[in-house]
């Protein structure tokens, strides 16, 4: 049995995290020692969220909406205080309303909801952990998950492919900026995963061509990989939690792709 990084009570806020990737990666960092903040802005969800990480460790709750700086503030507050301290950040981030949406389908305000998700909300909390950071003189870690359609883009998630590339950039720029403070980031590229987020965006896609949903998720998801299958949540898991591991300091500001070769480009 594969041994698995053990974090040492690391404290970690990870945002959008009532389901999906978000959750999955929360479990996973449990299960590695980590304490953790989820968060959503649905109280429900984050309820059941909670009640079912706990099991897995020290799991803790704020409720807040990352399109809104008020809640953003209070999500860095409010964390800090029940972890005692933010050690790291596994930035997630919901979808776009709109998607999976073409370009002529979209409004202003779709492209306003997208940059608020996808570039002004990783951007701003990331502005917070860093002054607190810099001013208490801790070291500090962020794992920007992003996704690896900005290299090949698709056209129904066009928004979120154009306004979360510039992840890439943030990563690279306060790893330069802030590395000799002990502050590193990353941006994660990630492949298929098995979400119900995923599965409703492409069910969008077979509705839309008339086709049956298994079809279109053998076509569009398992036929695009030779491992003819999505990512596994132990293998996000033990990424993630190398990157936040000192292991991993070379590689402060790295793009790291885990898609499962779907993409076939080689260069960023």
């Amino acid at each position: 049995m594969p041994v698995k990084i053990n974090l040492g009570k690391m404290g970690i806020l990870i945002t959008a995290s009532s389901g999906g990737i978000g959750f999955n990666v929360a479990r996973e960092l449990l299960i590695r020692n980590a304490r953790v903040v989820i968060s959503s802005r649905s109280e429900e969800n984050l309820r059941k969220a909670l009640h079912e990480l706990s099991s897995y460790g020290e799991a803790h709750a704020v409720k807040g909406n990352i399109s809104n700086r008020r809640d953003i503030k209070n999500l860095v507050k409010e964390s800090w205080e029940v972890l005692g301290g933010i050690d790291a950040l596994v930035w997630n981030a919901p979808n776009v309303s709109c998607e999976p949406c073409l370009l002529p389908e979209a409004g202003y305000d779709d492209w306003i909801e997208a940059a608020k998700l996808h570039t002004i909300a990783p951007g701003y909390l990331t502005s917070l952990l860093i002054k607190r950071w810099l001013g208490e003189g801790r070291k500090g870690t962020l794992v920007y998950l992003n996704s690896v359609s900005i290299k090949e883009p698709m056209p129904p998630l066009t928004l979120a492919d154009v306004t979360r590339a510039g992840l890439i950039q943030l990563a690279k720029s306060i790893s330069r900026t802030y590395g000799k403070h002990g502050i590193r980031a990353y941006s994660v590229l990630l492949g298929s995963f098995d979400t119900p987020g995923a599965r409703r965006n492409l069910k969008a896609v077979a509705d839309v061509r008339g086709e049956p949903f298994e079809e279109v998720w053998e076509k569009e998801v398992l036929a695009r990989t030779p491992l003819h299958r999505t990512g596994r949540w132990s293998e996000l898991g033990s990424l993630v939690a190398f990157l936040l591991s000192e292991e991993a300091e070379y590689m402060l500001g790295s793009t790291v792709v885990m898609d499962g070769a779907m993409t076939r480009s080689i260069f960023l």
